[in-house]
């Protein structure tokens, strides 16, 4: 395991910010950590980064205790923070230089290793420019770059796509895809919910400072029983009639039932959308009225989140 934490706890003035935080990592896949704002994921990685010291717990890190043997731990991570840690006044290669001399790799293998990085980030035309002038997703490729730099092996990456446009978000995803098959382990944390599905081998719901459920984010889907089914109408008065109809029956099985006007379309909560599909389909058919069509809409990581986080706050 690359990571493995067990029990881990943390408070503040009598307040748990971790309360018993427990799961593993496997070595070589991203990991996404998931939770709203409060949950204690900067706790939690300021632990594992060796910043903070737990209250309560065990927590290793390449089978080191990030308590007791720290160096051990930081010679085997890096972190890339949300905000930047690129100087806009040096070039691109300036920035790859610094840092390997920082890490006392030599002139030579510092400037070899800044040319490597350059071509795997696609920033090689941009290389001798200050990064002044780069876009949002250059100097965000950039900084991810530099942590890479000592090649560890494990990074933390926190909001890695934050404020990005769409393709400078994709070239990000690619970075990190690669990252994880050349071995190196991702620990993720993002609000998107779309990028952990996209990127994660393994899924974690961190929330009040506990973790709701861990697995792939086709596991946690169907921790969410209920998905969707969505008929759509060309005729306004079919439109109407199906509404009429559909909540005359109570045939949304989960009493849910979303209609909206403007594109014709009824959308209902159920368990079982096959059931659901014949149930309505004969109704309507018996009425007269026709679906010009009919979508089934599955659980998505959006669905999960909030019905974890619900769970934990109904407690």
């Amino acid at each position: 395991m690359a990571l493995d934490v067990s029990d881990l706890q943390k408070s503040y003035g009598g307040k748990a910010a971790l309360d018993g935080v427990s799961f593993t990592v496997r070595t070589g896949i991203v990991f996404a950590l998931l939770g709203p704002n409060g949950a204690g994921k900067s706790t939690l990685v300021a632990i594992l980064t060796t910043l903070l010291h737990a209250d309560g717990g065990t927590a290793t890190v390449g089978g080191f205790d990030v308590g007791r043997q720290a160096a051990a731990v930081r010679n085997l991570l890096s972190v890339t923070s949300q905000a930047s840690a690129v100087d806009e006044f040096l070039t691109g290669r300036e920035n790859l230089t610094m840092i390997g001399r920082l890490h006392l790799l030599g002139g030579a293998k510092a400037g070899g290793r800044a040319d490597e990085l350059l071509r795997d980030f696609d920033l090689q035309e941009a290389a001798d420019r200050k990064v002044s002038t780069y876009s949002g997703g250059m100097v965000r490729r950039l900084d991810l770059a530099m942590s890479l730099v000592r090649r560890p092996e494990v990074l933390f990456l926190d909001e890695p796509t934050t404020g990005l446009d769409p393709r400078s978000r994709l070239a990000v995803w690619n970075a990190v895809r690669n990252l994880s098959e050349q071995g190196v382990t991702v620990f993720l944390t993002t609000q998107y919910l779309e990028e952990a599905d996209q990127l994660a081998d393994s899924i974690a719901v961190l929330n009040d400072g506990r973790i709701m459920a861990q697995g792939t984010a086709e596991e946690l889907k169907r921790l969410v029983p209920a998905g969707r089914v969505e008929f759509g109408f060309q005729d306004p008065q079919d439109f109407g009639k199906a509404v009429a109809l559909i909540r005359g029956e109570s045939l949304g099985a989960d009493g849910t039932l979303t209609e909206n006007a403007e594109l014709l379309t009824v959308r209902m909560g159920t368990a079982d959308s096959a059931a659901a599909i014949t149930s309505v389909v004969a109704v309507l058919g018996a009425a007269g009225c026709t679906a010009s069509s009919i979508s089934i809409i599955k659980p998505t990581l959006d669905d999960v989140f909030l019905a974890l986080t619900a769970k934990q706050e109904a407690r």
